[in-house]
C-alpha cells in the first residue's frame, strides 16, 4: 500500500461521513505524544503495550522493528471501533541493534560505538483498525562527529541517555553530535509525522490547527 494509495482511501473511505474513530496511543513516551500534538492530533487515550521486546536470534534490524510496532498493535487492538497508533525506534550499528541501555556502562560503550560514524535510526509505525494493519517504515542515516571521553561524560551526568534508544535523545544535547543526517527527524525522536499523519487521513483522523 502506497501512501498515495492511502490518501486514496481518506478520501473515498465512508468513515469520511461518520465520526473518527477513538485514537488509543500504544506508548507512554512523552516525545511521541508532542510529535502528534504537533500536527494537531491528540489521542483519546494512553494505553502503552507491554510485550517482550529483546531480538529473536538472527533477526535483521528491520524485520525487528517491524515486529515490535505490529506486536504492540495486535496486543491493544481488542478495543471495537478504537485505532490503535503504535511505533518503534531502533538505533542500529553495522547489523547491531542498540536499544535502551541497561546502565550508564552499558550508555557509554553504545556511545563510544557510535562515535565518528554513521549509524541508522530505523523506526517503524502501525495502525491497527477495522481489522486491518497499515505499517511504514522510515529510515534515517545520522552521523556522529568524533565523541572525547569528557564529552560522552558530561553527556551521561545528564541523564538524557536514560530509556533512549542508543542511549541518546537526537532533541536534546545529543543534538551537538550529529553532524549530518538523512531521512526523518521525527522519525529519530520517534514518530516519523509525514508517513504518520498519512496512515491517520486514511481512517478519517485529521490533524486540527491550533
Amino acid at each position: 500500500m502506497t501512501a498515495v494509495q492511502d490518501l486514496r482511501d481518506a478520501a473515498q473511505s465512508p468513515l469520511q461521513s461518520a465520526a473518527a474513530p477513538a485514537l488509543v496511543l500504544g506508548s507512554a513516551s512523552p516525545r511521541r505524544l508532542e510529535l502528534l500534538a504537533q500536527i494537531g492530533i491528540v489521542p483519546d487515550r494512553i494505553l502503552p503495550a507491554e510485550i517482550d521486546e529483546a531480538p529473536q536470534r538472527g533477526e535483521n534490524p528491520r524485520d525487528y522493528v517491524r515486529r515490535m510496532a505490529r506486536e504492540k498493535a495486535a496486543a491493544l487492538a481488542g478495543h471495537a471501533g478504537d485505532a490503535v497508533l503504535c511505533a518503534d525506534t531502533a538505533v542500529v550499528a553495522g547489523r547491531r541493534i542498540l536499544g535502551k541501555p541497561a546502565d550508564a556502562a552499558e550508555a557509554r560503550r553504545f556511545l563510544q560505538l557510535l562515535s565518528g560514524r554513521r549509524h541508522r535510526v530505523l523506526t517503524s509505525v502501525a495502525l491497527a483498525h477495522g481489522g486491518r494493519l497499515r505499517e511504514r517504515l522510515v529510515e534515517t542515516v545520522i552521523r556522529f562527529r568524533p565523541l572525547t571521553a569528557a564529552q560522552i561524560d558530561a553527556y551521561l551526568a545528564t541523564g538524557e541517555w536514560q530509556g533512549k534508544a542508543g542511549a541518546y535523545a537526537i532533541q536534546g544535547h545529543a543534538s551537538a553530535f550529529a553532524i549530518w543526517m538523512q531521512g526523518s527527524y521525527s522519525g529519530v525522536v520517534g514518530l516519523p509525522l509525514a508517513e504518520t499523519a498519512t496512515l491517520l487521513a486514511a481512517i478519517g483522523i485529521q490533524g486540527k490547527a491550533t
